[in-house]
């Protein structure tokens, strides 16, 4: 991604609604798993094109996190907000084998510059120890393709059996693999298509009006307390979490 688009992550990431919510969705799936992975010690978890690094900060809440990106912006980025981060490619973590108890990709392997996505998976996978998580989220459905899908540059947009299909690829038990922002999606998928009637370019990143970022925040919020239990059948994001055998 461009300077600009780091910059308006940087400043949107803790409180604008798709942010927040997007990150609730991820916790609520991690944190039972976390919890008792971490009865056996501490845990070592690693960010995976971390971007500007807020995610780190609330990932270090269940143990100590690091964070790696192609990008040397968004690692100033991350210096800037006070997160451990380093310069490196998906496909060649600087790591060796069964360092960390549990790897995150947020919305990375759908890229432009991640060419082959189940290589990055299998790189993130051989980092795993044994019994260890990854918890993989990527937009969905290739009918949502729009201007925000250009201005970060994306290579694709997933179904839920791909992301299921890339995990098992890579030698992972899938655990849970479910599409999210299910309520919200008739209207991301009426913005897209205006989108591409009118040709506007540029990404969603922003904030609404406040009432609006109240209530779909809320929207978002309520569906990671939904996720905890069941899958969601549709959605404009597909979140999967796997464990490492053994």
């Amino acid at each position: 991604m461009n300077l600009e688009e780091y910059q308006r992550m940087y400043e949107a990431e803790e409180r604008q609604w798709w942010y927040a919510g997007m990150r609730a969705l991820s916790l609520a799936l991690l944190a039972e798993p976390l919890a008792a992975l971490a009865r056996r010690g501490p845990l070592l978890i690693l960010d995976a094109g971390c971007g500007t690094g807020n995610n780190l900060r609330h990932l270090a809440r269940h143990g100590r996190a690091l964070g790696v990106d192609l990008s040397l912006e968004a690692v100033a980025f991350c210096r800037s907000r006070g997160v451990a981060a380093a310069r490196a490619e998906l496909s060649a973590l600087p790591f060796p084998d069964g360092r960390f108890d549990c790897v995150t990709s947020l919305d990375v392997i759908y890229h432009r510059w991640v060419r082959d996505d189940a290589a990055a998976v299998r790189e993130m996978a051989r980092v795993l120890r044994p019994g260890g998580l990854m918890l993989l989220r990527v937009p969905a459905l290739r009918a949502l393709w729009g201007a925000h899908d250009e201005a970060v540059h994306s290579r694709h947009r997933y179904r839920r059996g791909e992301v299921r299909r890339l995990l098992e690829g890579a030698g992972l038990q899938v655990v849970r693999a479910t599409y999210a922002n299910t309520v919200l999606l008739p209207l991301v998928a009426a913005r897209r298509g205006l989108d591409r009637l009118t040709g506007r370019h540029g990404s969603d990143v922003g904030f609404l009006p406040r009432p609006l970022e109240w209530a779909f925040r809320n929207v978002l919020e309520t569906e990671a307390r939904v996720v905890k239990r069941l899958s969601l059948p549709l959605g404009t994001s597909v979140f999967a979490l796997a464990r490492k055998p053994g």
